[in-house]
């Protein structure tokens, strides 16, 4: 083979041997890890074979360990410290050193144990074993006196018999590697690294102190541990009233320094009384800034923002519903501190969002308010201009006989018109302070027939008085009405129209006309929303219902079928009395 194919050839072959190494299983180098470890610590041999068992131990390590993924790059300042613990563990010959390490790997086994299925678990539960039992009955002893403390057959089982341990974890059968790390939970690794040292300490303590025996010290040491640990687990949960440590732990890794409690209802009473977005934002965040672990922060939004505080080296940001808040403080942020206030972020986030709907929803009704009103007063404006081509109309057609008439006819409705007009124009300048204006039901009906005398529109009342009615209400609603049914007499020729006004027992107008129905559709929707024309807006009926349930009244459509379509404007009976009254005073 070539030199140029050797070259080639060497990156599939180095590609294949890592493919390899990958699928070994965890459990696999957590054996061999747990061997070398076994031959360089128990067996005596020679301080270099001692150092390279040591060196191996702790490539394997790295090649089983669940903190960093094995795909990940190591960077310079994660290499550091890697490096800086082997060459503690092999340079430093150190029975202590050893008992740290071996306190740590118990910590990191047990942690993986606890988060294992149980067909995964009983490997790395046996490992767990291995390092406790080696611990106590070899590293302990020849930390505290050499290996006189203990009985020979102890020490032969602890230097032969300890190793079928590993051996079993080797030959177990694992599952398939996984592409990450092995699951880790790091506060159960920790609560166990830290008890083995304390375990490790007592016993130390027990032997220094009281001058027993090595095995009498470690179980007085066992047993102050359990009833240390009974204790702990009763407190935790306990059931006479007391809440508990483990609801006290809760509450102070929720609230961590802040009463979240007042905040939140300090913050729902503002949000009451500002309207504003920003502002909230502002006044919200300016109670935050006096806490120890937040020196300041920065704020922004759609349409503003602002800092709080003092400014600081660290910081972490939160984005919720278009809010972003940066929180800065002196010193990075524990993990409970930022799961807190991501909580902090999220809530004032929801206020804010909220605040930003109702701001629209004021604009929004503000508009549909100025749309109403102008669509109102277009309606009012356009009946007007149907009275005036109406006057238009017989001042054309009229002779020199008809003058007289024709001149009365003028001085009549003129009057009226320019009355609507300005009255239109009022509520144009001053929608919110125009009251409703009433007149003499007598009055109004005769000003309705003049309008309409040209227009072959048939009227009937009975016994009319002078009950009040409200003029711009009944004006509306019977111009509407009227101009409706005369542009269905354009297309419909012959159409009968009638008008019908009733003051007993309830205040109301009816007009009916011999046309066509209206479409279901149309009908259906005729009072509630705007509807397609094809003279107009649309929303001419629509207007006139609004207006007249604000005025007491209702509009509906009792009957609409062909030859007799039939519109009802009728006070409602629970508000004829106030409006009886009412009108009468004015």
């Amino acid at each position: 083979m070539s030199e140029r194919a050797e070259t080639a050839a060497r990156p599939d072959g180095m590609a294949a041997l890592i493919a390899r190494f990958t699928r070994v299983a965890p459990e696999r180098w957590l054996a061999l890890m747990l061997l070398a470890l076994h031959v360089a610590v128990v067996l005596d041999a020679d301080a270099t074979v001692t150092r390279a068992f040591l060196l191996a131990h702790y490539g394997l390590f790295l090649l089983w360990q669940p903190l960093v993924r094995s795909e990940t790059r190591i960077e310079p300042r994660l290499a550091v410290p890697v490096f800086a613990m082997a060459a503690l563990l092999v340079l430093v010959d150190s029975t202590w050193v050893m008992a740290l390490w071996l306190a740590i790997l118990a910590g990191l086994v047990g942690a993986v144990a606890a988060s294992q299925h149980e067909g995964r678990r009983l490997g790395y539960l046996l490992a767990l074993a291995y390092l406790l039992a080696l611990l106590l009955a070899w590293v302990l002893p020849q930390s505290l006196g050499g290996a006189a403390l203990l009985p020979a057959t102890m020490q032969t089982a602890a230097r032969y018999g300890l190793a079928l341990l590993p051996l079993i974890i080797l030959f177990l059968p694992a599952a398939r590697v996984r592409g990450g790390s092995s699951t880790l939970d790091f506060i159960y690794g920790l609560m166990l690294s830290l008890l083995i040292m304390v375990m490790a300490l007592g016993v130390f303590a027990v032997v220094a102190v009281a001058q027993v025996s090595y095995a009498w010290a470690l179980v007085q040491t066992l047993l102050g541990m359990a009833a240390l640990l009974l204790a702990l687990s009763w407190l935790w949960n306990p059931r006479a009233g007391f809440a508990g440590l483990g609801q006290v732990t809760s509450r102070y890794l929720l609230s961590v320094g802040l009463p979240f409690e007042g905040w939140a209802q300090r913050l729902a009473t503002r949000a009451e009384r500002e309207r504003d977005p920003e502002s909230f934002v502002r006044d919200a965040l300016a109670d935050l800034h006096e806490l120890t672990w937040i020196r300041g922060g920065h704020w922004q939004a759609a349409r503003g923002e602002g800092r709080f505080g003092e400014p600081a080296e660290h910081g972490i940001s939160h984005d919720f519903h278009g809010l972003t808040v940066t929180w800065q403080s002196s010193r990075p942020l524990t993990p409970a501190l930022a799961l807190h206030v991501r909580l902090l972020s999220q809530l004032l986030g929801y206020f804010y969002a909220a605040k930003v709907r109702e701001q629209t929803l004021r604009e929004q009704a503000y508009s549909q308010a100025i749309h109403d009103t102008g669509a109102r007063l277009t309606h009012d404006v356009k009946n007007i201009l149907q009275s005036l081509k109406t006057l238009l109309a017989a001042a054309e057609t009229a002779t020199p006989d008809d003058s007289e008439r024709l001149l009365a006819l003028i001085r009549r409705q003129l009057p009226q018109l320019a009355a609507r007009l300005s009255q239109t124009v009022d509520k144009l300048k001053q929608p919110a302070e125009t009251e409703a204006a009433y007149m003499p039901a007598q009055v109004w009906w005769r000003a309705l027939q003049t309008r309409y005398e040209h227009d072959d529109v048939r009227f009937f009342a009975e016994a009319v008085d002078d009950t009040p009615v409200p003029q711009d209400l009944f004006d509306s609603v019977a111009d509407n009405l009227l101009t409706n049914a005369l542009r269905k007499r354009q297309s419909e020729p012959g159409v009968a129209i009638e008008v019908r006004l009733e003051l007993q027992p309830l205040l109301g107008l009816t007009v009916t006309d011999s046309g066509a129905p209206a479409p279901e559709h149309v009908a259906r929707n005729l009072f509630l929303s705007p509807v397609a024309s094809d003279f107009g807006l649309g929303v001419g009926l629509y207007q006139a219902a609004r207006q007249a349930a604000r005025s007491g009244f209702r509009l509906e459509l009792p009957e609409n079928q062909p030859g007799r379509v039939t519109f009802w404007l009728q006070a409602t009976v629970a508000n004829l009395g106030d409006s009886r009254s009412g009108i009468a005073d004015s």
